[in-house]
C-alpha cells in the first residue's frame, strides 16, 4: 500500500519539478511586467562603457557603449512592455552580480569580463566586447615594468637595478587584478606588491602623485583612463596583454527565454548599419577592428 502511495505521488512530484522550471524560465519578463519597469544596473567609473558624466545633476542616467546595449535590449522588451520605464541603479563589482542573482537588477552593464566563477551566481549575454589586461605606466616608472607590460626593449639608466621594490595598483574584485598578481609574482620581485583601490580614478591618481609605479586594468578602459590624466603626456598603455576578457551583460541565471531574448537583440543591432557609428562614438579609429571581432564573435 505504501509504496503504491510513492509511486503515484512520483508522476505528480516530477510534474511539479517541470512546472517549476517553466516557471523560473520566464521569472525575469513576467517580473519586468509586473512592474512595468526595466532595472538596468551599471557599474560607474568604467568609461567608455558605463559611467556618470562628471558634473551631472543628481539622477543623471548613466551614458557608455555598454549602457547603449543594455537600451537596445529595453527597446525589445518594450515589444513585450507598452510604456516600460527604465530605472538606472549603480552598482560596484563587489555586489553587482549578487543584485541580478536577487533579483534587484534585471541588466548588469559596464566593463563586465565573463568567467567561470561568475557564471556560478548570473548568466552572459552574447558578448558585448573583447579586450585584455595591461597597465598604465608613467613613462619614468621602473625599467623592469616597461619590460613585463610593453613589447619594446626598455632603456634602463646605468643606476635603475633589475630587481626593485615596486607597488603596482589594481581595481578591488576585478579579474586582472586576480589574475595579474599571480604573473608579477612568478616573473618579477617578490617585494613587489599590489595595492586596491575602489575606482580607477583612485588609481590614476596614485600613479600620477608617485605612489604607485602602474596600474593595471583592462586595456580599453586603462586607454580611457590616460585621457583624463593631469598630463597624459607623462603616461603611457602597456602593448602587451596578459588576460582574455569578454565583456557581456549579465542575466538573471536558469532564465533562457530572457537571455534569448537579449541575445536576439544583441544580434540585431549587430547586423544593423547603427552599430558600427556606436563603435565610432566610443572607440574612435579602432570601430572598424572592433566591428569585425564582435561580427565574428556574435550569436547568428
Amino acid at each position: 500500500m505504501r509504496m503504491a502511495k510513492c509511486m503515484r505521488r512520483l508522476p505528480l512530484a516530477i510534474v511539479a519539478l517541470c512546472l517549476s522550471a517553466l516557471a523560473a524560465g520566464a521569472a525575469t519578463l513576467d517580473t519586468i511586467t509586473q512592474r512595468g519597469s526595466v532595472r538596468i544596473g551599471y557599474i560607474d567609473d568604467e568609461a567608455p562603457f558605463s559611467s556618470i558624466v562628471t558634473g551631472s545633476k543628481a539622477g543623471a542616467s548613466p551614458t557608455g557603449y555598454a549602457i547603449d546595449l543594455c537600451n537596445r535590449i529595453a527597446d525589445d522588451i518594450e515589444h513585450h512592455v507598452p510604456d516600460l520605464k527604465r530605472d538606472y541603479i549603480e552598482m560596484t563589482l563587489a555586489n553587482g552580480f549578487d543584485a541580478v542573482k536577487t533579483e534587484q537588477v534585471d541588466l548588469l552593464c559596464g566593463a563586465v569580463t565573463v568567467n567561470l566563477q561568475r557564471r556560478e551566481i548570473v548568466d552572459f549575454s552574447q558578448p558585448i566586447f573583447l579586450t585584455g589586461a595591461s597597465a598604465l605606466l608613467r613613462k619614468d616608472s621602473p625599467s623592469y615594468l616597461q619590460t613585463f607590460f610593453f613589447d619594446k626593449p626598455a632603456v634602463r639608466a646605468v643606476s635603475d637595478r633589475v630587481v626593485s621594490s615596486s607597488v603596482i595598483g589594481a581595481r578591488a574584485n576585478s579579474t586582472t587584478g586576480a589574475a595579474l598578481h599571480e604573473a608579477l609574482q612568478s616573473q618579477v620581485s617578490t617585494k613587489t606588491t599590489i595595492a586596491d583601490f575602489e575606482t580607477h580614478e583612485e588609481g590614476l591618481k596614485a600613479l600620477e602623485d608617485h605612489r604607485i609605479d602602474a596600474y593595471i586594468a583592462d586595456q580599453v578602459l586603462l586607454t580611457s583612463l590616460a585621457t583624463r590624466a593631469r598630463d597624459p603626456s607623462l603616461l603611457e598603455v602597456g602593448d602587451r596583454l596578459f588576460t582574455h576578457e569578454p565583456y557581456a551583460i549579465a542575466l538573471r541565471r536558469n532564465d533562457a527565454d530572457f537571455r534569448l531574448l537579449a541575445d536576439r537583440a544583441l544580434t540585431d543591432f549587430y547586423l544593423s548599419d547603427d552599430f558600427l557609428p556606436l563603435l565610432e562614438t566610443y572607440f574612435g579609429a579602432d570601430a572598424p577592428m572592433l566591428h569585425t571581432q564582435i561580427i565574428m564573435q556574435h550569436v547568428p
